[in-house]
C-alpha cells in the first residue's frame, strides 16, 4: 500500500475517535493534539487522579475523562488509543487495549524490560498495523529531510550522533542512564538510516560520577556494510546552555555530508538571561497544532484508516530490534568502564 497516499472517500470525512491514556507532560500534549487535528475527534482521557482529568478538562472542555481504563472502554465510543502512561504500566494498559481490538499509538519504549515488552507479540499483527510506536524525532523536519538526502545520494560511510542534557538530571532522576533516555533516540534515527540491517559490532562505554551516575554514554555500532555510528549521550550540559542540552546528528557519505541540529530550534531570546523557547518541533496553538508530534499523530491516523503502513522505525519489531541493542551497549558498557573514577 502506498505509504504517502491521503485519505480519501468516507475515510478523509470520518475521523479517528481516539483515547490518549495518561496525562503527563506527554500525554497532555498528544491529547491537545488530537484535540486540534481535523483528522481526529478527541473522545476519552484517562487519568490516575481525578485533579489530572480536572486540569486538562479546562483545557479541552468537552472531552470526557476517566481515572479507570475499563470503564472508559464500556462507555467511550474510541476506536484507537495513544498511550503516554508511565513505562512501567506501558505493556498492560497496551495488551488490554489490543486485547480489545483497538488500534495503539504506545510512547516508547515499550517495557524497561526486553522480555516484559516481547509479551505482546501474540496481540501484534504481522505489519504492526495495530500497534505503532511513538517516536517523534522520526518525524521532526530536519531529520525528514536528512533521510531523504542521505537516501538520493548513496551510501552512508559514518551516522555522528550527539545528545547532550543537562549534568542537573543526575541528582534531579537518579538511576536514569543516558544510553536508554538520550541515546535510544539516535538508535532509532540510525535504525531509519541502515534501513533495520542488524549491526555486526557493539562496543560501548560509560563515564561516572564519583558517586558512580552514569553521566556519559559512547556508542560504536559497525554494519557488514562498512557503515558505522559513533553515539554519544550525556548529562553534562551546564546551567548556562538550553535547558534541554543540544542535539546534532551527521551524516557523511562519498563526497557528502548532511548535518542537523534539532534540538534547540533556531530561536533564540536574550533579556535578564539567554532563552531557548522552542527547544522542540512541538507546538499546540490557538491556531491548531504543528510540528513533529503533529505528523506523528496523522501519521497514525492515517495507518488507522488504511491508508498508510507503519513506517521504518515505528513498528512494534523495530522497538524491539533498537531495544536489543540497547542491551547489547549497555551490557559492553558494563564490562569496559570503570564503577566510579578518580
Amino acid at each position: 500500500m502506498n505509504s504517502n497516499r491521503a485519505l480519501t472517500g468516507s475515510a478523509q470525512r470520518d475521523p479517528v475517535r481516539v483515547g490518549v491514556v495518561g496525562l503527563g507532560r506527554f500525554g497532555r500534549l498528544h491529547a491537545l493534539t488530537a484535540a486540534g487535528l481535523a483528522e481526529a475527534k478527541l473522545c476519552a482521557i484517562v487519568g490516575r487522579r481525578t485533579a489530572s482529568l480536572e486540569a486538562l478538562s479546562r483545557e479541552l472542555s468537552g472531552v470526557p475523562g476517566w481515572t479507570d481504563l475499563d470503564t472508559a472502554l464500556r462507555e467511550s465510543n474510541v476506536e484507537a488509543w495513544i498511550v503516554a502512561c508511565t513505562t512501567a504500566e506501558h505493556v498492560s494498559v497496551t495488551r488490554k487495549l489490543l486485547a480489545a481490538g483497538k488500534t495503539v499509538l504506545l510512547e516508547k519504549p515499550i517495557s524497561a524490560d526486553l522480555v516484559e515488552a516481547r509479551s505482546l507479540t501474540p496481540l501484534v499483527r504481522p505489519d504492526s498495523s495495530n500497534l505503532m510506536l511513538g517516536h517523534i524525532v522520526l518525524f521532526n523536519s530536519e531529520f525528514q529531510q536528512l533521510r531523504e538526502e542521505a537516501a538520493r545520494r548513496g551510501k552512508i560511510a559514518l551516522i555522528d550522533s550527539a545528545r547532550h542534557r543537562p549534568a542537573s538530571i543526575v541528582a534531579q532522576f537518579p538511576g536514569e542512564n543516558p544510553l536508554h533516555a538520550a541515546m535510544v533516540h539516535d538508535l532509532y534515527l540510525t535504525q531509519v538510516l541502515v534501513d533495520r540491517a542488524e549491526p555486526v559490532l557493539f562496543e560501548a562505554q560509560y563515564h561516572r560520577t564519583p558517586r558512580g551516575e552514569v553521566n556519559l554514554a559512547t556508542a560504536r555500532l559497525q554494519w557488514s556494510s562498512g557503515t558505522i555510528a559513533s553515539l554519544t549521550a550525556s548529562y553534562l550540559t551546564p546551567a548556562g546552555m538550553p535547558p534541554r542540552g543540544f542535539d546534532r546528528t551527521e551524516v557523511f557519505g562519498d563526497g557528502w555530508c548532511v548535518r542537523i541540529e534539532p534540538n534547540p530550534r533556531p530561536l533564540e531570546l536574550w533579556a535578564d538571561k539567554a532563552e531557548w523557547p522552542a527547544a522542540l518541533e512541538i507546538r499546540t496553538g490557538e491556531f491548531g497544532p504543528t510540528g513533529m508530534m503533529a505528523e506523528e499523530q496523522r501519521c497514525f491516523y492515517r495507518v488507522v484508516r488504511g491508508a498508510q503502513s507503519v513506517p521504518v522505525g515505528a513498528t512494534y519489531f523495530d522497538a524491539l530490534q533498537v531495544q536489543q541493542w540497547m542491551d547489547e551497549l549497555a551490557a559492553s558498557a558494563e564490562a569496559m568502564s570503570p564503577r566510579s573514577r578518580d
